[in-house]
């Protein structure tokens, strides 16, 4: 995997430490731990994997334009979430500019600031944001490409970093049963989070489950489920709240610490002020066009 990504600086004359820096620099980024994965082959590695050594090969000589073709196309759908959200964040820390093809409309909603949407023969039917696409296709082509659900696909538009999140009563793995039953009557909500000693989830656990005296807190109860972490969209915190038991995504920061949650009632809101939004514009460029009619006119 090393040679694999340091093929570009070798033909470029770099001195072998800085090679050897530069490769466990982008190994550590794209998160396969160097002294791990340095002399794996790739047959060695998971599809996610392989997709991840071939981004960090593509930034070995930090070039100021990268060219993505269908990076995470021939991955099963789990893997691909991931790997997207994972892209995203090294995306913040390396600013390039990437050109990302994808056959995908939400995935490219979910990637792209801003989108072209190709006709036959390689025309550019609409090029414009995310935004403008979704609330204003220039034609029936164009909506028809975006398909149903504009509304739903709206919500790879906002990031949970961006949004409010919900507290949830949370207990340490060390609590009595006494500290985690008062934490459930002190809220509203059906079950406690159990953190471990670095805050991150570990179960959750209601108050029937709690009378399972015959059982430690670490083992009533059922794993935590459905996690995201900031920078994913809020389309990937709906998908997991539709996968728990307790109706709601537990989000977690690079270390896995608990953050906060994101409940049905945030996304619906985030839903409403969207559709609103989109109106107020249309209706504020409506006036603009009517101004400027009655201007020429």
């Amino acid at each position: 995997i090393a040679d694999n990504i340091a093929t570009v600086p070798r033909m470029l004359g770099w001195e072998a430490q800085r090679i050897r820096s530069r490769v466990d620099e982008l190994l550590s980024m794209v998160g396969l731990e160097p002294a791990t994965y340095r002399d794996r082959y790739p047959k060695h590695l998971s599809g996610g994997q392989r997709q991840r050594a071939g981004v960090a090969r593509a930034l070995s000589a930090d070039p100021p334009v990268m060219l993505m073709d269908e990076p995470f196309g021939a991955i099963d759908p789990i893997t691909r979430d991931r790997l997207q959200n994972e892209f995203l964040r090294l995306q913040e820390k390396i600013r390039k500019t990437i050109i990302f093809v994808t056959h995908d409309i939400d995935e490219a909603i979910k990637m792209g600031d801003r989108i072209a949407i190709l006709r036959e023969g390689s025309a550019i039917a609409q090029y414009d944001t995310p935004e403008r696409i979704l609330s204003a296709p220039t034609d029936d082509f164009v909506a028809d490409f975006i398909g149903a659900g504009a509304s739903l696909k709206r919500l790879n538009l906002s990031r949970v970093r961006d949004i409010a999140l919900v507290d949830w009563p949370t207990a340490g793995i060390q609590s009595s049963r006494a500290e985690v039953l008062a934490a459930l009557r002190a809220s509203d909500k059906g079950a406690v989070l159990i953190l471990d000693e670095q805050r991150r989830p570990v179960r959750w656990v209601s108050g029937r489950e709690l009378g399972r005296e015959d059982l430690p807190i670490t083992e009533v109860g059922h794993p935590s489920e459905a996690i995201v972490q900031p920078n994913a969209t809020l389309a990937d915190a709906l998908n997991e709240m539709l996968k728990s038991r307790v109706g709601c995504a537990i989000v977690v920061d690079q270390s896995g610490a608990y953050l906060g949650t994101v409940d049905f009632a945030t996304v619906s809101g985030e839903i409403q002020d969207m559709r609103r939004d989109a109106r107020d514009r249309s209706r504020a460029e409506a006036e603009q066009l009517h101004a400027a009619e009655s201007v020429n006119g």
